[in-house]
């Protein structure tokens, strides 16, 4: 009598506790939606990276600066972006409800590079005089010009592979044509006759002529 008070009691309390639990965990979830601005001028932040701690993932601003991240209550939300501090929000516990906006300020960073020294030639005749007067060895012009050999340079095209823009041409191509003739054999141009007078203008011109 007693073990089935027990079962009779859990079955009862069960539903309660897990609609208790959903209730807790979805007013836990929170959306965050703002705008990212300068501190001083108040100008829209594009870009800013906005990062939930511990948790691996955010968001960007775009490019004016509006964003919206999905978080838990008591969450630390990082906002960093080039040439500005990196600023902290913890999402507080009590909020109400599921949807809250904000605006966050952005302080400009001050980076301070070490001093460099930029010693150009006195007058513009005078570097003209040192540029031509320079002393540049026959070597490295006779490199210079081997390496600018048009045959040089179409022998190095030929034997260079496709790119990646070349190959997804191709490779578009030859789906379009597949879809083109899908259900239907695809035309053969020795019927063709306009590939006919392709190739017999190609003879004339001496294309397949062996080449030494």
């Amino acid at each position: 009598m007693y073990r089935n008070l027990v079962i009779l009691f859990s079955l009862v309390c069960l539903p309660l506790l897990s609609a208790a639990q959903f209730k807790a965990f979805r007013d836990s979830i929170i959306q965050i939606s703002g705008i990212t601005m300068t501190a001083d001028s108040l100008r829209a932040v594009p870009a800013v990276s906005i990062l939930v701690k511990g948790q691996g993932r955010g968001t960007i601003s775009n490019s004016v600066g509006v964003f919206s991240i999905v978080a838990f209550k008591g969450d630390t939300l990082q906002f960093s972006a080039v040439g500005f501090r990196k600023k902290d929000y913890k999402i507080p516990l009590d909020l109400p409800g599921n949807r809250y906006s904000m605006i966050q300020l952005m302080a400009e960073d001050t980076v301070y590079l070490t001093e460099t020294i930029i010693k150009p030639y006195p007058t513009r005749r005078e570097f003209e005089k040192l540029f031509v007067s320079m002393d540049i060895p026959n070597d490295m012009y006779e490199i210079a010009r081997k390496n600018n050999e048009q045959a040089k340079l179409r022998a190095i095209a030929q034997g260079m592979p496709i790119d990646a823009g070349g190959a997804y041409n191709v490779f578009m191509q030859k789906q379009q044509q597949s879809l083109y003739y899908a259900g239907q054999m695809p035309p053969q141009n020795i019927f063709n006759p306009l590939a006919w007078a392709q190739f017999i203008e190609s003879w004339k011109r001496g294309d397949f002529k062996r080449k030494n």
